[in-house]
């Protein structure tokens, strides 16, 4: 579940590690973006979106966006566990710091400098420097498709992260559909004789876990045989179109049509 399409890169991880996972896609077209929310308002939408992936009784429930993580969680736990596993989205700063150097985190304006943020700097970053980077537009250019707009939002951000960063955490799901373009941005701006930087999203993290809350194994290599299915607000629907416009949703797509 997210509001758009941050879901993608969680749905296709499930597909990698799962080919055989019949899969369903919740989110909130009536009611995006979440981030300029309320917490209480992102609050209520969240639980509706979950609700009504629930009523399709899933083994497990992925929050697959961030913002819904820091303000929702516990009350879509508190709505579905223990009967639906429900497994939040959190930056991977913890394995970004292992390595030592520079740690940068790209996230949504409400994610950046929040006291959940912070707490899993204080907590898990290890005594790494770490740069905390807003990103304001770019999810939002993101879920549009609109690759000026993300390019314009990414060139921003990466003018506030320092030259030398050794790792990116991608604190927002929408960004790992452009990590690519994020990457090249950043590497611009490099000086000469750094190491490659090294990024960290989410989603097989969250994905990994997800299985091991239902007790199932990975079992890549495999044919896809799982299906797809879309809820929109609630109403059944179709993969919107601005998700073809990503690796990810074109190859769910392609499982679903097979299938």
């Amino acid at each position: 579940m997210d509001s758009g399409i941050g879901l993608l890169p969680a749905a296709a991880a499930v597909r990698r590690l799962r080919p055989d996972a019949d899969i369903l896609l919740s989110n909130d077209p009536d009611g995006m973006p979440w981030g300029p929310r309320t917490p209480e308002d992102l609050t209520g939408r969240a639980l509706d979106v979950a609700l009504a992936a629930a009523e399709h009784r899933p083994q497990a429930l992925i929050v697959a966006c961030n913002t819904a993580t820091v303000h929702a969680l516990p009350t879509l736990r508190a709505a579905l566990e223990p009967d639906i596993p429900v497994i939040g989205t959190v930056p991977a700063i913890k394995p970004a710091a292992a390595a030592g150097g520079k740690v940068a985190i790209w996230a949504t304006p409400a994610t950046t400098g929040s006291a959940y943020q912070r707490g899993l700097i204080r907590d898990f970053a290890d005594g790494a420097e770490v740069t905390e980077v807003p990103c304001p537009g770019l999810a939002d250019a993101v879920e549009r498709a609109d690759r000026d707009a993300v390019d314009a939002a990414v060139a921003a951000a990466a003018a506030l992260t320092p030259t030398d960063v050794r790792a990116v955490v991608l604190g927002c799901t929408h960004y790992e559909l452009v990590e690519e373009r994020i990457l090249a941005a950043l590497e611009t701006r490099r000086r000469a004789g750094l190491p490659p930087i090294v990024f960290h999203g989410s989603a097989d993290a969250v994905v990994a876990q997800a299985l091991r809350r239902i007790g199932a194994e990975p079992a890549t290599g495999a044919e896809p045989t799982g299906t797809l299915s879309v809820l929109l607000s609630g109403r059944p629907g179709q993969l919107p179109a601005t998700a073809l416009g990503y690796a990810e949703g074109r190859a769910l797509a392609a499982t679903a049509a097979a299938h």
